[in-house]
């Protein structure tokens, strides 16, 4: 039951995106396209679960028996970096199309908090290894489902008729903005 309600949790109450607000630039510059951000979601899901696993085991086995917590952050941006370079390398000989349609965003999973926030909330949450890695697969579906959501309401708005002034950038965050508070709708589930 209680893997059950770390997978409702993350994916829909607390989703890592629309509550937490982490990975925003990725939710906004990728999700032009439904391809790109299933894509994008694919590539998440994979460094998140990835960069979890090695993360707790760095932090379990390393980073508390020697009493060195305060590398944390530090350890676990190295590891997200490396993972990140062996999937762009794979797409890359993989998908050569998926690699050059994420293009810069890539890169930015290094950078996405969301991965990074994942690792980290995994440690202060206590969570053991498989609770930790539910937690992480959750919460990259949280991500890729509100990416998807997303794209697709892009993608309809491109065949509107959308004032000019909030064509683009403009109507994506208002548009965000209102995906947030219907994901609102399920605070009190769990």
């Amino acid at each position: 039951m209680e893997y059950i309600i770390i997978i409702i949790s993350a994916i829909f109450v607390n989703n890592i995106v629309l509550a937490q607000f982490l990975g925003i630039c990725p939710f906004v510059g990728v999700s032009n396209k439904l391809s790109t951000s299933i894509g994008m979601g694919g590539a998440v899901l994979f460094v998140m679960t990835l960069a979890t696993i090695v993360t707790w085991l760095i932090q379990t086995y390393v980073l508390t028996p020697l009493g060195i917590q305060f590398l944390q952050t530090i350890a676990f941006i190295l590891v997200i970096a490396s993972l990140v370079q062996m999937v762009e390398i794979i797409l890359k000989k993989v998908s050569p199309a998926l690699y050059g349609a994420l293009g810069v965003f890539l890169p930015l999973i290094t950078t996405n908090c969301a991965v990074l926030g994942v690792a980290i909330l995994t440690i202060q949450k206590d969570f053991n290894l498989l609770e930790g890695v539910v937690y992480a697969i959750s919460n990259a579906a949280g991500f890729a489902l509100a990416m998807v959501i997303f794209a697709g309401i892009r993608e309809h708005l491109d065949l509107m008729e959308v004032p000019s002034g909030m064509r683009g950038v403009p109507i994506a965050l208002v548009t965000a903005g209102i995906l947030a508070l219907a994901f609102m709708g399920f605070t009190g589930i769990v």
